[in-house]
């Protein structure tokens, strides 16, 4: 089949880099709002029999481009498409992935299930907050790792300890020890509201070492603050490192990046930024790594390197 590539407004910048990474053309497409609001979506280009990936990182503002992502799925399905994936660099409601009381929603999974009623017949996404998440699709989900992409990216040193920030961190953490053969300390903390916690232990000693703080997404950074506020109170070195797949950045997070002692700031480009980085700050392109699982799986090879195990 011929390989089609679609992009919402999501990631403008990842989009070209893909399609510039897979040599493919974006298909060109109308993607505006009506006078009261209602999305308009319109293909310019015929994908009938085609191999279409659609890609949307499902950034802020959330509902926007989760619904441009059905709307063009739909578009595509009724134009013919031969075969549908979703390429989802960040995939938004992944926190909401359990109830944590009893009257509300588990959103990941109501997000995975309108997903699947759109018509897609595979989604990719990276570095997922709950690699449980897969279990809620009913289609195949191929979880990817940007952990070796930042950690090849690092300047690791002897005195380096990778450091994870709270207990849902530490599979991550492990992979970046696989490569940097650094060893690891976590932090536990308690979530006191969604902007702020508090550290109650580390376990790891971190005296004297140069902390290399590893995550899977950067929001109001309140994670981030406390952990770095409690390694150095454990006597921790002030070269501090951060490496996060997604930075999102949202609320009091410039803020809070700025007060911090940070040496080197990595991140990759799965969401688009809503204002620009903080220095010091490096941009790791993940579109390499999704154009490498789009010919392989346009290509039905394997993707044992690259997929998450648990």
């Amino acid at each position: 089949m011929v390989l089609s590539l679609v992009a919402g407004s999501g990631n403008p910048i990842l989009a070209g880099n893909l399609s510039a990474a897979l040599r493919a053309p974006l298909v060109p497409r109308v993607l505006e709002h009506f006078a009261d609001g209602e999305l308009h979506v319109e293909l310019e280009q015929t994908v009938r029999g085609h191999d279409v990936y659609v890609l949307e990182s499902i950034c802020p503002p959330v509902d926007t481009h989760l619904l441009e992502l059905f709307f063009i799925a739909d578009a595509c399905r009724r134009a013919g498409a031969g075969r549908l994936t979703a390429v989802l660099p960040y995939f938004a409601y992944a926190r909401q992935d359990r109830r944590a009381h009893g009257r509300e929603p588990i959103g990941a999974h109501l997000v995975a299930r309108m997903i699947e009623a759109t018509g897609f017949h595979r989604v990719i996404a990276i570095d997922l907050h709950s690699p449980e998440i897969e279990g809620f699709f009913h289609l195949p989900l191929e979880h990817l790792t940007a952990a070796p992409l930042l950690a090849q990216a690092v300047s690791a040193s002897s005195d380096t300890i990778i450091v994870a920030p709270d207990l849902g961190a530490v599979k991550l953490a492990e992979r970046y020890q696989a490569i940097l053969q650094c060893p690891i300390a976590v932090v536990h903390k308690t979530r006191l509201s969604g902007e702020s916690v508090s550290v109650r232990s580390i376990v790891g000693d971190v005296k004297g070492r140069a902390p290399l703080i590893v995550d899977d997404m950067i929001s109001t950074a309140g994670t981030i603050e406390a952990a770095v506020k409690a390694l150095f109170e454990a006597g921790c070195r002030s070269d501090v490192r951060i490496a996060a797949t997604h930075a999102l950045l949202v609320g009091p997070a410039f803020t809070r990046l700025a007060a911090l002692p940070i040496r080197e700031f990595l991140t990759t480009n799965t969401v688009a930024p809503l204002e620009p980085l903080p220095n010091p700050h490096r941009v790791v392109d993940v579109a390499p790594l999704l154009a490498d699982v789009i010919g392989r799986l346009a290509h039905e090879r394997s993707l044992e390197s690259l997929v998450v195990h648990r």
